[in-house]
């Protein structure tokens, strides 16, 4: 299992008396939340990153990338 570590936040009292009220488990939406977060922004970084990459691809003719292929294969 992985460490946990504790992250805090300061919300209105007005919140916090609703959220229990309610029977909200703060922690478990936080986590959820922060998780869903992360994914999108690490899939916006890859969007990001692809993009980068198309333009360098652009550059590449197929025959090259086939040459390039075929040339490793008979070095092995």
């Amino acid at each position: 299992m992985s460490r946990l570590v504790t992250v805090s936040a300061k919300i209105p009292e007005k919140l916090r008396r609703r959220m229990y009220e309610l029977g909200i488990e703060p922690s478990k939406v936080i986590r959820r939340a922060l998780e869903e977060e992360v994914r999108r922004r690490e899939w916006e970084l890859l969007k990001e990153r692809g993009e980068a990459m198309r333009h360098i691809l652009k550059k590449l003719s197929v025959e090259r990338a086939v040459e390039s292929i075929r040339g490793d294969r008979e070095g092995r």
